[in-house]
């Protein structure tokens, strides 16, 4: 029964917490503007195959590379296909694997450099050299090594995209721990003999936690900038299926005469970035993280 009523209790004061920072998102502008567009464009990516006016596949060889009208309001592309129709479900891949994969990645990441900040000594300085051998190498030669080996799938796009952007999660878990572990808590913990593991899950992530989630949501932002890099290279979504970083590939050698198939996909893509980027700055001042803050070497 007091399980019970503990457990009651604490999914009350989860959704009070999450309530009041949700409503110190939207009562700044910046944060009302960013979370709704990051809201209209999760909620398109939902409703969109019930609200598009044509097949993505269906082509039209009479219609090639026309004009806004009044039938096709953001023209046509190469192969006669509606640019808005493929606009509108362009996000629909990008969002479901970004959004599976950012939690993963703070999860791992998140969680070994809270592991190592706590362990410290030359363990930590030696693990640290090794993610900074990492991050000293372009994030698109080490992703595009696996997705040709492996294939581009959206289950081999997912744990690799999890994975290198799960590596600077663990500099930004391990300098919010290197400000917490040497406070008093943490030294009663270590002196009662408590288990690494019950210091990580009682004291140290209860008090990094916001860092973390804060972190989340930028990597999510760029998560959906490499999505968007890997398909405009021809490595990510495979056609004809509809993705914004394809379409701009695809519409780009008639930008000069055809502008709509590039500029339907980019100000999507821009307007979710922008979304979620505001959105993150205003969680960052709700929680009171300090974004400018660097991780120590």
């Amino acid at each position: 029964m007091i399980t019970m009523t503990n457990s009651k209790n604490s999914q009350k004061k989860l959704f009070s917490g999450l309530k009041t920072v949700l409503y110190d998102i939207c009562s700044k502008p910046s944060g009302a503007i960013g979370f709704s567009l990051v809201l209209f464009h999760v909620i398109l990516a939902l409703v969109s195959p019930a609200i598009v006016p044509y097949d993505y596949k269906a082509m039209d060889a009479a219609s090639m590379l026309s004009t806004p009208s009044l039938d096709h309001w953001l023209g046509t592309d190469h192969l006669g296909r509606d640019v808005l129709t493929r606009v509108l479900l362009g996000g629909r891949e990008a969002i479901f694997v970004t959004a599976v994969a950012t939690p993963i990645a703070v999860m791992w990441g998140g969680f070994i450099g809270i592991f190592f900040g706590l362990i410290g000594g030359r363990v930590d300085e030696f693990f640290m050299r090794i993610v900074d051998a990492f991050l000293s190498l372009p994030w698109i030669l080490k992703m595009l090594v696996l997705i040709v080996t492996f294939g581009s799938s959206m289950f081999v796009l997912m744990p690799t995209l999890a994975f290198f952007y799960g590596i600077p999660v663990i500099r930004i878990a391990r300098a919010a721990t290197h400000d917490v572990v040497a406070r008093d808590f943490i030294l009663s913990a270590k002196a009662r003999g408590q288990k690494r593991i019950t210091i990580i899950m009682r004291e140290l992530l209860p008090n990094v936690l916001d860092t973390l989630m804060v972190e989340g949501a930028m990597r999510w932002s760029w998560m959906l900038l490499a999505f968007s890099s890997l398909s405009f290279l021809g490595f990510g979504v495979s056609p004809p299926t509809p993705d914004w970083g394809l379409m701009i590939s695809d519409a780009r050698g008639f930008m000069s005469f055809r502008p709509w198939g590039v500029i339907g996909p980019v100000i999507a893509l821009s307007t979710l970035i922008i979304g979620i980027n505001l959105t993150a700055d205003a969680l960052a001042k709700a929680l009171g993280v300090d974004r400018a803050q660097k991780a120590p070497v």
